[in-house]
């Protein structure tokens, strides 16, 4: 059985102490804003010690959305394989988000961000294949509850429906007094997202298959 060293666990926790002072300096400057000497000033390493454990701010932006999409794919997938119904699995689905990301607003932030970077031509480099591979679990899902394999980009779209329905809660989160509570205001808005996005499922289902 192989061990690390004790010069491994300390680089490793050297590169931990990276990610999360860049996850805190990505939520407060945004991914463009923030520069690389403030994600070291905020982990008390050196500026060659970042560039030892990542080529630039870029590939540290995908390792953390990959981590980020990695473990929020495994949640969705142990919580929503025993949906009952469409409508159960697409509100749990938005459930698993909103649970998720409760006390975790700096991952919010950059999930957040970084689906909005994939919009831009001159994006990061790297972090569309694990949004793609996290959307493409929420496709699975549904497709296994309507035993139907619907095409590719219609399942996208579903998916990006409830990603941004989940952005657009916690974008509220944000902005709404201390006498509002967020779950309250969506209650409605989110039974009928989840009406509406049934029927839109079903609805593209072909005459004749089991739904």
């Amino acid at each position: 059985m192989r061990t690390e060293s004790r010069q491994q666990r300390r680089a490793e926790r050297t590169r931990q102490r990276l990610l999360d002072a860049a996850r805190s300096v990505f939520a407060e400057k945004g991914l463009d804003l923030a520069r690389i000497d403030e994600i070291t000033d905020r982990a008390d390493v050196g500026k060659g010690t970042f560039y030892y454990h990542f080529k630039n701010k870029g590939g540290l932006i995908r390792e953390l959305v990959c981590d980020l999409l990695s473990e929020l794919g495994d949640r969705i997938d142990a919580r929503c394989a025993e949906s009952a119904s469409l409508a159960e699995l697409l509100d749990q689905l938005i459930q698993v988000h909103i649970d998720f990301f409760d006390k975790r607003w700096e991952d919010f932030v950059l999930y957040f961000q970084s689906r909005a970077d994939l919009a831009l031509e001159q994006g990061y480099e790297g972090i569309e294949s694990p949004f793609m591979n996290y959307l493409e679990r929420i496709g699975r899902l549904v497709d296994s509850m309507v035993k139907q394999h619907l095409p590719k980009p219609f399942m996208r779209r579903t998916a990006c429906a409830v990603a941004g329905f989940v952005s657009g809660y916690y974008s509220f989160a944000a902005i709404a007094s201390p006498e509002e509570s967020t779950e309250e205001a969506f209650r409605s808005l989110r039974g009928a997202m989840v009406s509406s996005l049934s029927r839109f499922i079903t609805e593209a289902i072909p005459a004749g298959k089991p739904q």
